[in-house]
């Protein structure tokens, strides 16, 4: 395993993404939370709602982002088969 590591035949940014990703759906729903409850106004069903698409719409965007990363790094894996 050391030996993968230390010739770059296995790639560990795949792993870094997972968490990468985990990270920014815990700070989408803070800022959704955040968003909701802050300000002078206090709670208002606006502001919720609000919160909830900000929630929403994070999550899918972070989801998305990371998902195109890990296909990039799928089509290396993939091509390194081919050429073995």
């Amino acid at each position: 395993m050391k030996q993968k590591l230390l010739y770059l035949d296995t790639m560990i940014t795949p792993k870094i993404i997972t968490i990468i990703y985990w990270i920014l759906l815990v700070g989408s729903v803070i800022s959704g939370i955040t968003y909701i409850f802050g300000g002078y106004e206090g709670f208002t069903i606006y502001k919720f709602f609000t919160g909830i698409v900000i929630i929403g719409l994070s999550a899918v965007g972070a989801r998305i982002w990371c998902e195109l990363l890990i296909v990039i790094f799928k089509i290396n894996e993939n091509l390194q088969n081919l050429k073995d």
